[in-house]
């Protein structure tokens, strides 16, 4: 595809990144030679100088023939714009980020008056997978398809875990008889897809795909079950803040954000009323234990400083909080931060590419199977998705002991009418089943792509299931 990404900074630079793994087309517009210098020397990209919103810049750019524009530029008003005159142009589909709580109530009025296909809001996603996090403390990260009823969970291993030095295929009928499958496995850095004589040592992170209630009583089986959250202490005062706050109030949760500007301190009193706002450096440990936030359920750090983050969180961490959440947008650092023992870390720019991602995904493969979900896991090393199967779907009706699958992809999940199905070998495909398909290194674009007739590879059956 042909693809214009106006605007290289956090979020455009690592959307281009991912896409040029996926073979497409890449042209980025930006206003910085030197930021456009960085792209073109790192990255397999044609570049273009000028404002996003030129009509002649755009032309150079090729937005006229383009499958695809997203306008990712720090200003809202300038990606609203750029999408109008690009589809103006020619340009097949739009995409925004706008960011400001502001638009929020007028998305609908601004799509269809500004042409744009798809808003894409950051901050306002990294909220929500922090809320998701929030109300499910025990697990390091968490994923939902088909509309909450499979989740996707991770658990990093620790000594004396009963899943620890065994094989997966040796576990209790206690635990085999749980309706979710492990599906996914990160040693060191290393990401695999687990068969059943996988086994697990401590610090491994282990990735579980179920339905909720078996997750659930796993958690409770490895004795990392944690009770709800009601008090969070919340570091930084941002807009991801500020969305947060939002979900956090609607559910009663309770909570106290720690801001070093007095003028957005004051916005955040006005907005929510019943929270406690403290006009402070959420990075000095004097504050932090002044306002005795050891005594909260959870910790999230969201100040403006990957860096700053980190230590704050390693000092909640140190002082006991039991969930503790970072967000951190330097993929480079994921080695650090795992070897530190943080494991709920969100990244603004990796979730809103993988927002973008997945519409790509869709819009390729227009005529197959329907993508209804993409996440990717393991710090982008494997992908989790949801389809549904079609008409077009291959083998519907074939058990899957005598199909093969590509190397390092799992079909974990299929969902057919009220019926959650960890599958088995007599386990089997039809039409408008939901199926959630595991695949370490990505690229799976429709479901048929899933089949290697070739390989010699035979469908497991069940062997890393619970």
């Amino acid at each position: 595809m042909d693809i214009v990404i106006v605007g290289c900074g956090k979020v455009g630079f690592s959307l281009a990144e991912q896409l040029v793994l996926e073979e497409h087309n890449i042209t980025i517009v930006d206003q910085s030679e030197a930021i456009l210098r960085r792209a073109g020397d790192q990255l397999d990209v044609m570049t273009v100088r000028g404002n996003g919103v030129s009509v002649a810049t755009l032309r150079e750019a090729g937005v006229d023939s383009a499958d695809l524009l997203v306008a990712a530029t720090s200003s809202d008003e300038v990606n609203m714009v750029c999408c109008l005159t690009a589809k103006s142009l020619g340009a097949s589909y739009t995409i925004a980020r706008i960011r400001n709580p502001e638009y929020t109530s007028s998305l609908a009025d601004l799509r269809r008056n500004l042409k744009i296909d798809m808003v894409i809001n950051p901050e306002n996603a990294t909220a929500i997978e922090i809320f998701r996090l929030l109300r499910f403390p025990a697990a390091a990260n968490i994923e939902t398809f088909c509309r909450g009823r499979v989740e996707l969970m991770g658990v990093r291993l620790q000594e004396g875990d009963f899943l620890v030095g065994k094989p997966i295929h040796t576990l209790s009928p206690q635990v085999k008889k749980l309706s979710l499958l492990f599906c996914a496995a990160d040693r060191d850095g290393k990401v695999f897809i687990p068969n059943g004589s996988y086994v697990p040592q401590e610090g491994d992170k282990l990735y579980l795909v179920g339905q909720p209630d078996g997750l659930d009583q796993f958690f409770h089986l490895l004795g990392r079950y944690a009770p709800k959250v009601k008090q969070v202490f919340l570091v930084g005062g941002g807009k991801i803040s500020m969305y947060l706050a939002k979900l956090l109030s609607s559910s009663g949760i309770r909570f106290k954000i720690v801001e070093r500007c007095e003028e957005r301190c004051r916005l955040i009193s006005e907005r929510f009323p019943s929270a406690m706002v403290i006009c402070g450096d959420g990075t000095d440990s004097e504050v932090l234990d002044s306002e005795n936030f050891s005594h909260s359920d959870a910790f999230v750090a969201l100040t403006d400083r990957d860096e700053d983050n980190l230590i704050i969180s390693l000092y909640a961490m140190q002082m006991g909080l039991p969930k503790v959440v970072t967000k951190c947008n330097r993929q480079n650092y994921a080695g650090i931060v795992r070897s530190l023992g943080l494991d709920s870390v969100v990244s603004p720019k990796f979730i809103t590419a993988s927002h973008i991602l997945h519409r790509v995904r869709g819009m390729e493969n227009s005529q197959g199977s329907v993508m209804n979900s993409l996440h990717r896991i393991a710090d982008g090393a494997a992908e989790a998705m949801e389809f549904t199967v079609g008409p077009n779907t291959h083998h519907l009706g074939t058990p899957l002991k005598d199909l093969r699958l590509k190397p390092e992809v799992l079909l974990a999940v299929i969902v057919r009418g009220t019926e959650i199905i960890i599958p088995e070998g007599s386990s089997y495909l039809q039409e408008e089943d939901s199926v959630i398909i595991i695949a370490r290194g990505g690229g799976i674009l429709d479901l048929n792509d899933i089949y290697d007739e070739d390989s010699g590879f035979v469908v497991p059956s069940g062997g890393t299931g619970a």
